[in-house]
């Protein structure tokens, strides 16, 4: 990690002075697409494996087709043609299937890839992030177990598996902790020298198209007062200005401005959680993060004889705080809108061997129903329940299918029904690049509109968006965005050779 001091210095020699050049790619985000994307730029060049033999005929026999030419450099349309699976990416499927052929048949086979490093092919960028390299997964709850399996977390050529073992530790039940995957994806960074290109500890405040030729005639002023959106000026070659602030141990904010051809959107969805937008949600006993419970438990504010937590939401965040709250004997009330039948309640989707802790969650909420008491204490289910209103008093007015109200008096309130990407440092907070312009981007229901084999914005040449942002939802997956971009921008490249 470098200093401070040091890594300031450093993004400052990207703040372009009169007369110099663009950045060829800025990165936001540093977790598992941010990182992969820059293993990929960095030089690290994926082929074809000889004498391998992928269990997928029809690409080993495209594979062999072109033996000598990096996937990077192949036709990521032809290759990854007809491949089905648990993504809706073709490409997310193409990578996954070369990194981990069959693993969803439960089966452990080798890559079909071998890994050059290419140091005349890396492209010049940079990735930019709040946290130390992982992004989000340094913001939950270390002990808290993955949903996938442990090496589908892994990043390409180091596996996941094999870090552990080094560690001296294993996989339970075939699922890693959140602390273990910070982690990895931290040694990765260092393992693979990818470092030099990370400037954590930095927030982009504003990300917006100008003219190349304003940058060398001082028009920083000018530029804050235009109206255009994207667009600064018709005709003119345009790049992206990326302004934010790199946050001092002193708790000082330094700005920056840095200049870029090409800007890659890998900021996830953990920063801004869904609001239910009742009365009194804003409320200082009302949270929406896991952590304010673990911060409350931890200095006694909260315990076995409080009154109950109210926790609210059917995913699997909910989940997570009511196995903490039983574990440390809290009681809670669960209130959630769905059936506990409902086929789209994703603990009717994960199978009970794998997932035992989340099972149990899901038998409290079928057996502890308030209408009918079950075997577990200091818990009950409200299921086809609403939060109308939190007082100030700490009582909760919460609404049932027929309309019945009831008030509840509570400790504290969790609000866990998801969270959704925070776009604001991009013109109106990016809703005109979601495949519905006029709703903000919703990773499942509303994701920025990408071109699926090179994951450009349709509508913002130059911007690339990846992961949750692109409906790519778990990590596994996610890598197969950076493989499609990082194809594009090398394309790019050898077009405009810098």
């Amino acid at each position: 990690m470098l200093p401070e001091r040091e890594m300031y210095s450093a993004l400052g020699r990207h703040q372009n002075k009169s007369g110099s050049k663009p950045i060829p790619v800025v990165i936001i985000g540093n977790g598992p697409s941010g990182i992969c994307l820059s293993y990929l730029l960095s030089g690290y060049t994926p082929y074809f494996k000889k004498h391998s033999l992928h269990p997928h005929p029809i690409l080993q026999s495209k594979l062999k087709e072109a033996a000598d030419v990096s996937i990077l450099d192949q036709d990521l349309e032809y290759l990854s043609e007809g491949l089905e699976g648990r993504s809706n990416s073709p490409v997310a499927l193409l990578f996954d299937t070369l990194l981990r052929p069959d693993t969803d048949f439960g089966v452990s086979a080798e890559s079909v890839l071998t890994w050059r490093h290419e140091t005349d092919r890396a492209i010049p960028h940079l990735v930019l992030g709040k946290n130390p390299p992982g992004g989000a997964w340094h913001s939950i709850e270390g002990s808290m177990i993955t949903l996938s399996r442990g090496e589908w977390m892994g990043l390409p050529d180091l596996q996941f598996k094999d870090w552990l073992k080094q560690k001296k530790r294993g996989l339970r039940n075939h699922r890693a902790t959140a602390e273990d995957i910070a982690q990895y994806y931290q040694h990765y960074v260092m393992k693979k020298g990818l470092q030099k290109n990370f400037r954590c500890g930095t927030v982009v405040t504003s990300v917006r198209k100008v003219s190349a030729k304003s940058i060398s005639s001082h028009a920083q002023e000018d530029l804050q007062k235009t109206d255009s959106l994207w667009n600064f000026s018709e005709g003119s070659m345009e790049v992206f200005q990326v302004d934010g602030f790199v946050k001092t141990v002193s708790g000082d904010k330094e700005p920056f401005t840095v200049y870029a051809e090409n800007v890659v959107l890998a900021t996830g969805t953990y920063d801004s959680p869904t609001w239910l937008k009742v009365k009194g949600e804003n409320l200082s006993y009302v949270h929406h993060q896991l952590s304010a419970l673990e911060e409350a438990v931890k200095n006694n504010s909260i315990g076995i004889t409080s009154d109950p937590v109210l926790i609210v939401g059917a995913g699997l965040t909910a989940a997570d705080a009511i196995l903490f709250a039983h574990h440390c004997s809290i009681p809670v009330i669960h209130v959630f809108r769905r059936r506990v039948s409902d086929p789209g309640l994703i603990f009717n989707q994960l199978p009970k061997m794998m997932y035992p802790e989340y099972h149990k969650v899901h038998q409290m909420m079928k057996e502890q129903s308030a209408a009918c008491a079950g075997p577990y204490e200091c818990y009950v289910s409200l299921p086809e329940h609403n939060v109308l209103s939190f007082g100030k008093d700490k009582k909760c007015i919460l609404q049932d299918k027929n309309g019945c109200q009831k008030a509840y008096k509570i400790s504290m309130a969790l609000v866990l029904t998801g969270s959704n990407p925070s776009l604001s440092f991009l013109p109106n907070n990016g809703i005109d690049l979601a495949m519905d312009s006029d709703q903000p981007v919703n990773p499942k229901r509303n994701p920025i509109d990408i071109d699926p084999f090179t994951y450009e914005c349709t509508q913002e040449k130059g911007l690339y968006a990846l992961g949750p942002l692109a409906g790519d939802n778990f990590v596994r997956f996610v890598q197969g965005g950076a493989l499609a971009a990082a194809n594009s921008l090398l394309r790019k490249a050898n077009k405009n050779p810098p």
